[in-house]
C-alpha cells in the first residue's frame, strides 16, 4: 500500500509526496492538533514552535479553522524588513493572521502584544504565531506574550504518527490502569511490530521518514537540513562565531545519547571551553534540537542541581551528526524519550518526564510524573531479558512505595511478560 504524506518544503507553499512526485494529497494527523485546537477557543495568540521541518506550516494550514486566514512567513526578506521597520504594520494587516518563522523579528511579539491588549474581547485565537526556536529561551526575542499565549510543541513524528494513527503511544491508559491490567491493556491496543533499529534509522521528521526512499536520499536532505539550520537558523537566534567549532560540539552531542551531561568534560573532547559548551547547548535545546532531560527527587530543589541526561530530538539526524551507521541501544531510549514528550506536551496538566539515578550508579530511563501517580520505565534493546535487568527498577520500587506500584521494561523482542512480580516486560513497539 502506498504511502500519502504531507512534506513542508522551505518558503511560501506545501507540498504532498506520493512516491517522489508532488500530488495533492491528505495530510498525516498529528497528536498536536487537539492542543491547538483547544488553545484557539482559549487564548488570544497560540503559538506553535518546534525544530525546523517537523511539520509546524504544514500542520496549521492544513487546520480548517484556520481556512482562509492572511498566512505571512518572515522567512520572506521583504517581510522581514518591514517587520523590523514598523513591526505594527504587519500584524495589523488582518484581523486575524497566522504568522511563520516569529523568532526572525525582534520586536514583532511586541507588536503582537500591543494589538492584543488594544482589544477589550480578548478574542480567543486571533493571532497563530509558528517558530522554529524556543521564545522563552531566546535573547533574540524580546516578548514572550505572558498571559497571553498558549505555546504548543510539534516534536518530529511519533511512531504512530508515522503509520498514520495520528497518536502517541498508551501512556495515559497505563497511567489509568492499576498494574495488574497492563498485559491485557497492551494486548487490545497492539500494533504493528517494528524493529526499534528501522525506527531509529527513519526518526520522525517526515521528508526523511515518509518521503524519501533510502539512506543515500536521506543523508543528502539532512547534509542540506544542517546546513541551513547552521547558516540560517543559528544566525537568527544569536550570532555563532564560530560553526565549525558549534558543529563539533552537535556531533560529540549525538555521540552521547542517553549519558550524563558534563560540559566540561565536552568541552574538553572538542576543545572547545567551558562557557562556550554552555552557550552552544542552550542554543540547540532553543532550537528543538538537544534535550536535557532533568532528574527525579521527591525534593524537587535537588532536581535543579542534579546534572540531567543528553538526548537528541530526532535519532536519525543524530545518527548523521555522528557519523553513524549503525543505531545504539541508546537511540531506543531517544525514540521512547521522544514518543514520551509529544505525549507529555499535548496533556492538560502536563506531566513530568524525567530519568532517576542513585549515587551509587542504579539508573531508571525514564519516570513519568503525574500528581496521582508515577511510572518507572527501563529500555532495553536486547530481544531478551531477564529479571537482572529490573534492578534499577525494583530498586525504585522499594524507594517509592507510595507512588508507584509496578514498572515497565521496554525491549526490543516480542513477547510481553512478566519479568517479576511488580515488572512487565513489553516490546517497545506495544507501548510507543
Amino acid at each position: 500500500m502506498s504511502l500519502l504524506i504531507s512534506i513542508e518544503i522551505p518558503g511560501k507553499y506545501d507540498y504532498h509526496t506520493f512516491m517522489g512526485s508532488p500530488l495533492p494529497a491528505s495530510i498525516l494527523p498529528r497528536v498536536a492538533t487537539a492542543a491547538i485546537k483547544r488553545a484557539l477557543r482559549t487564548a488570544p495568540v497560540v503559538v506553535l514552535l518546534g525544530a525546523r521541518q517537523t511539520g509546524k506550516t504544514t500542520l496549521v494550514r492544513s487546520l480548517p479553522s484556520l481556512a482562509g486566514r492572511p498566512y505571512l512567513t518572515l522567512d520572506d526578506f521583504d517581510l522581514r524588513m518591514q517587520a523590523e521597520a514598523d513591526p505594527e504594520s504587519v500584524v495589523r494587516r488582518a484581523p486575524t493572521l497566522v504568522l511563520d518563522e516569529v523568532q526572525r523579528s525582534r520586536d514583532l511579539l511586541i507588536a503582537v502584544k500591543r494589538v492584543v491588549d488594544d482589544d477589550p474581547a480578548r478574542t480567543p485565537g486571533r493571532f497563530v504565531l509558528t517558530g522554529s526556536a524556543n521564545l522563552l529561551m531566546t535573547e533574540r526575542v524580546s516578548e514572550t506574550l505572558a498571559g497571553r499565549a498558549v505555546y504548543v510543541t510539534l516534536w518530529p513524528f511519533t511512531r504512530r504518527e508515522r503509520l498514520g494513527l495520528g497518536r502517541t503511544g498508551v501512556w495515559s491508559e497505563l497511567l489509568s490502569a492499576p498494574f495488574g491490567r497492563w498485559r491485557d491493556l497492551l494486548a487490545a491496543d497492539a500494533g504493528p511490530e517494528e524493529d526499534w533499529r528501522a525506527a531509529a534509522r527513519l526518526g520522525g521528521l517526515p521528508v526523511p521518514a515518509c518521503g524519501l526512499p533510502d539512506d543515500e536520499a536521506r543523508a543528502l536532505w539532512f547534509s542540506g537540513y544542517v546546513q541551513t539550520y547552521l547558516e540560517r537558523d543559528l544566525q537568527a537566534l544569536r550570532a555563532v562565531e564560530n560553526l565549525a567549532d558549534f558543529r563539533r560540539l552537535m556531533r560529540a552531542a549525538c555521540l552521547r545519547i542517553g549519558g550524563l551531561l558534563n560540559q566540561t568534560e565536552m568541552g574538553r573532547d572538542v576543545g572547545i571551553v567551558q562557557p562556550q559548551v554552555h552557550r552552544f547547548l542552550n542554543l540547540m535545546e532553543a532550537s528543538y534540537q538537544a534535550i536535557r532531560l532533568p532528574a527525579f527527587a521527591v525534593n524537587r530543589t535537588r532536581r535543579l542541581i542534579k546534572a540531567p541526561k543528553l538526548y537528541w530530538s530526532d535519532t536519525a539526524l543524530a545518527l548523521f551528526l555522528a557519523g553513524e551507521t549503525e543505531p545504539r541501544g541508546t537511540h531506543l531510549e531517544n525514540l521512547v524519550l521522544m514518543d514520551l514528550l509529544a505525549w507529555r506536551d499535548v496533556q492538560p496538566r502536563r506531566p513530568e518526564v524525567l530519568y532517576w539515578r542513585t549515587a551509587t550508579g542504579i539508573e531508571v530511563d525514564f519516570v513519568i510524573e503525574t500528581p496521582r501517580r508515577v511510572l518507572p520505565i527501563e529500555v532495553k534493546a536486547a530481544a531478551r531479558v531477564g529479571p537482572s535487568d529490573a534492578k534499577g527498577l525494583e530498586a525504585f520500587l522499594d524507594e517509592y512505595p507510595d507512588l508507584a506500584d509496578g514498572a515497565l521494561l521496554l525491549h526490543g523482542g516480542a513477547e510481553t511478560f512478566p519479568l517479576t512480580r511488580r515488572v512487565l516486560a513489553v516490546p517497545w513497539w506495544r507501548v510507543c
